[in-house]
């Protein structure tokens, strides 16, 4: 008898059965520290902030409950700007940044969210201490006319350092310690406007002992060990500003490819003032070359024109600077247009009118530029008929007209415009134009065929216009239906022959198109355009692409396919099909979608149902994946007490998950249970059967004994239905010392997850986390604690507000979470129920207090609570305590239920719930009413059980 109990016990701990609990749970989060933090100020009711030193290791880790599993998300908020960790977000628990750089602090956010309720955010502000070596600049009351600082002048020496917290300074002369009124020479003070940046020390009307060593000391005080820093000064009767002398013209005129050499000497200050080159606010060209005193630039091109400064600096009066502008000659984009006698309506050139030909070119220096012109190649010089004229800068630079007056026959011919610069080096641009009876303005067509354009999604396509005329002008493309660039990204796409060429055109291509002449290198009249319509035929767009959907055997199910958008879309066809084979076909005249119907699913009808809508421009299809696969169970990873120790060498832990929609598919008969040590190849497998069917949110428990310390195994889970294994699910588990056991709970209720505790939803009203801090009075006088049990008024506790709408005998339930009673032995043969001794502290204040009931509940004992402790009645404004042995023989909850009395001052609180192994140490106070344990009660039916066998084997 013996050892038949021994074997269903050992059972029952290797297979522990299916628990069911309400398991899903919105997410909680808290962000806990382990980084090289050197102060941190807990969250109580201002922001909570963590001090990090620069160039530490910043490591925040964000604890989450909630079932599924949340996911995490860190994204950050600096102090001046919004920007993201290294411009992205981070998908895990813990946030790691290795040597933190000062601008990465601010505040860091970590959101979880798994579908239940809101995300829940949590939020800590980082701040990031630093202290840069200080720097002592100089600078005297009168003018920079004077190079030194002469006797009986005014010296201001001004001390600065960046720093985070602010900095404190320090002046020493010499060894001498400087403070305000310690020398009536020496004045110490503070500009209002720098918000403690700086420290000033003025020296008023130099004497000679102020010729001397001064010191600047900044500290933060030592915090996060950061050192004070120190700068020395050498005040002397040389002390000056710096000046240099740039030995080069101002502006500096190259060629193309030549190699150009700036030199900047310093010729006075003290202390020697150090000199930098600067190219407005650009880097300087990469290819330039500094050594000492003297920058190169070989080779030098357009893009290395601009301003060139020299500057030196000493920390003495303001900086010296000297600049140069280099100004790289070039001629480039050469236009012209022609325009016809603007005293005649229409635009043709004809003999005895006016004619004016224009060319322009840009040209660097500008005032270099010379223009001349060639009729038929030979020079040609203004005279009455042939005027050439420099057009006003200010109106068109660079650029020059020629007129020719009552134009004849014998002024048809090629004329050319040269343009130059003065001192050469640079190729001359020319520019022909022909004039003659064939010279005509533009005229633009568009040939039948191509308006309207049809063409397909994807294709290659031209548009065309057609341009007559001569000279032919350049011709601009643009949108003529919206304001939207071409795909150059410009507002206009030039084109020399009339034909816009679009690669791989899409849907949002289609429309108007504008194509017009330009003024340049044909006539100055007024754009000649046209209009080309593209229609851009494509296959239909529905949706869902892809969805999956998981059935059982013998149930109906309906698909639906539907159609966003299509061109044409007057009239598509469609066809339902399962893997090959055809199952229906139709058409869409009115509709945009289409449905398919299966009223009793078979084992024939799993697999990949598709629809195909199509038009003449191809087809969209729609993907249902029908399956019987289970889905993925989903662990469950608030467990308390997951680990207990088994023998020395071995420890235990509770796996447990809940399935996910198990009533999508037909019944779950078995999980395969994978595990394997990480880092090792080989999986053990077995199987776990189920009896009954798992509900939604239901919570399966299973023990894994034998596990080595301290390896982390890998646990892989799957379901298993008559359609065969379904999508499984893995976690790593790991041993750790410090794991948490049935054996020792305590709750102080500071954390918003209330250790877990939950409401019992089917009473009148919830209990309340409150702390007196933040509690309001108003309503509840004479009533309540004033603090928690610790005597903080910013600790939490849990009370019940009785306050209206509450009615006489109204009732508040809180469970603690549910333990499971880990064996100490579970390969010995005796096994007895552990003692535990269950103890918190309560407070019962005010003239109405109702009462304050404790129960046992267990899993062996469903719908059954065992009251193990009562309390009614005004008991003081102080906390008490009490205590109570009790000895589940289950799986168990307490129940703190609060029962409201005869008015509103009946307000009951509790705090620093302990549930610890062992019986209590010290026995109940003698004003609680201790209830008969479960055990009692066991071993008096035991006993009578007994008695009675007895009984019967004497008769």
């Amino acid at each position: 008898m013996d050892v038949s109990f021994a074997v269903l016990w050992l059972l029952a701990a290797l297979f522990e059965g299916v628990f069911c609990q309400g398991v899903y749970a919105p997410p909680n989060v808290r962000i806990i520290h382990s980084g090289h933090a050197c102060n941190i100020e807990e969250e109580r009711y201002t922001e909570r902030v963590y001090t990090i030193r620069e160039g530490e290791t910043l490591k925040l880790t964000c604890l989450v409950l909630g079932h599924p599993r949340p996911q995490i998300r860190w994204t950050k908020t600096a102090g001046s700007a919004t920007d993201r960790i290294q411009d992205s977000s981070v998908f895990n628990e813990t946030l790691r940044i290795t040597r933190i750089q000062r601008h990465q602090g601010g505040r860091y956010y970590c959101k979880a969210e798994n579908g239940l309720g809101t995300p829940a955010i949590k939020s800590i502000r980082v701040d990031v201490y630093y202290l840069d070596d200080p720097v002592v600049t100089v600078h005297q009351s009168i003018g920079e006319a004077k190079e030194q600082f002469y006797y009986e002048r005014t010296v201001f020496l001004r001390c600065a350092a960046n720093s985070n917290p602010p900095v404190r300074y320090s002046w020493r002369r010499g060894r001498e310690f400087l403070s305000q009124g310690s020398d009536k020479g020496v004045e110490i003070y503070e500009p209002f406007f720098t918000q403690g940046e700086t420290k000033i020390l003025k020296l008023k009307n130099l004497r000679p002992q102020d010729y001397a060593n001064y010191t600047c000391t900044a500290s933060v005080r030592n915090v996060c060990g950061i050192p004070d820093k120190s700068v020395l000064f050498r005040l002397t009767n040389k002390t000056a500003s710096p000046t240099i002398k740039l030995l080069v013209e101002d502006p500096i005129v190259a060629n193309p490819g030549q190699t150009v050499i700036l030199v900047c000497i310093i010729s006075g200050g003290e202390p020697t003032p150090t000199l930098m080159w600067v190219r407005n606010t650009e880097e300087l060209p990469k290819k330039s070359i500094l050594k000492s005193e003297t920058l190169t630039i070989p080779a030098i091109s357009t893009e290395d024109a601009g301003v060139y400064s020299c500057v030196a600096s000493n920390n003495v009066g303001n900086p010296a600077k000297k600049s140069t502008n280099i100004v790289v000659r070039a001629l480039k984009k050469g236009r012209f247009w022609i325009t016809p006698d603007p005293y005649h309506n229409d635009d043709n050139i004809q003999i005895g009118r006016e004619v004016k030909i224009s060319c322009q070119v840009e040209a660097t220096p500008p005032e270099e530029l010379m223009f001349s012109w060639l009729k038929n190649g030979r020079p040609l010089r203004s005279s009455e008929r042939m005027v050439i004229t420099q057009t006003d800068p200010d109106v068109a630079p660079g650029a020059t007209n020629l007129d020719i007056i009552d134009l004849k026959f014998t002024d048809f011919g090629t004329y050319t415009c040269v343009a130059s610069l003065k001192n050469g080096g640079i190729p001359e641009i020319s520019i022909d134009v022909n004039i003659s009876s064939t010279t005509v303005p533009p005229n633009l067509t568009v040939p039948r065929e191509k308006s309207p354009l049809v063409t397909q999604e994807g294709d290659t396509v031209d548009l065309q216009c057609l341009v007559s005329g001569k000279p032919k002008p350049i011709i601009l493309w643009s949108r003529a239906d919206k304001e939207a660039p071409m795909l150059d990204g410009n507002m206009q796409t030039e084109s020399y022959d009339g034909v816009l060429r679009i690669v791989n055109v899409s849907r949002e291509m289609a429309g108007t198109y504008r194509c017009q002449t330009s003024q340049y290198n044909g006539f100055n009249v007024k754009p000649r355009e046209a209009i080309v319509e593209l229609i851009v035929l494509y296959p239909p767009t529905v949706e869902p692409v892809y969805t999956e959907i998981r059935q059982g055997l013998g149930r109906p199910f309906s698909l639906s396919c539907r159609v966003l958008r299509a061109h044409p879309s007057k009239v598509l066809d469609y066809e339902w099909k399962l893997g090959t084979r055809l199952l229906t076909v139709g058409q869409l005249d009115t509709r945009d979608e289409t449905e398919y119907h299966v009223r009793a699913l078979n084992r024939e009808g799993y697999g990949a149902y598709t629809c195909d809508i199509k038009n003449e421009a191809g087809a969209g299809r729609c993907t249902f994946l029908v399956t019987g696969k289970a889905y993925a169970p989903e662990f469950y990873y608030d467990t308390y007490s997951i680990l207990w120790q088994n023998k020395p060498r071995v420890y235990g832990f509770k796996l447990q998950w809940t399935q996910m929609n198990p009533n999508a598919v037909d019944r779950i008969m078995a999980y395969r249970l994978g595990i394997k040590q990480t880092g090792h190849q080989r999986w053990w497998e077995q199987e776990i059967p189920t009896e009954d069917n798992i509900q939604k949110g239901e919570l399966l428990t299973y023990n894994l004994t034998e596990l080595i310390k301290p390896e982390a195994y890998q646990v892989r889970l799957t379901p298993i239905t008559r359609f065969g294994e379904g999508d499984s699910t893995e976690r790593i588990i790991r041993y750790s010392e410090n794991a948490p056991t049935t054996r020792k709970f305590h709750c102080a209720f500071e954390e918003d997850t209330i250790c877990m505790f939950t409401q019992d939803k089917t009473e009148e009203f919830d209990w309340t986390r409150h702390s007196a801090a933040t509690r309001d009075t108003k309503y509840t006088p004479n009533t309540g604690p004033s603090s928690d049990r610790t005597g903080s008024k910013q600790g939490f506790y849990m009370y019940i507000e009785t306050s209206r709408p509450r009615l006489e005998g109204d009732k508040a339930r809180l469970l603690t979470p549910s333990f499971n009673l880990a064996p100490k032995n579970p390969y010995g043969n005796v096994v007895t129920n552990p003692t535990y001794c269950f103890s918190f502290f309560y407070h019962m204040y005010g003239k109405h207090i109702g009462t304050l009931n404790v129960y046992l509940r267990q899993k062996s004992q469903t719908g059954q609570d065992t009251s193990v402790w009562t309390l009614s009645g005004n008991q003081g404004d102080r906390w008490r305590q009490a205590r109570v042995n009790i000895n589940p023989t289950s799986s168990f909850q307490m129940v703190l239920e609060g029962i409201r009395g005869t008015g509103i001052e009946g307000d009951i609180a509790v705090d620093d719930v302990t549930i610890e192994e062992g019986e209590c140490r010290d026995p109940p106070p003698s004003n609680i009413r201790s209830l008969a344990s479960p055990t009692a009660m066991h071993i008096w039916q035991l006993c009578l059980t007994l008695l009675l066998v007895l009984v019967g084997l004497r008769r």
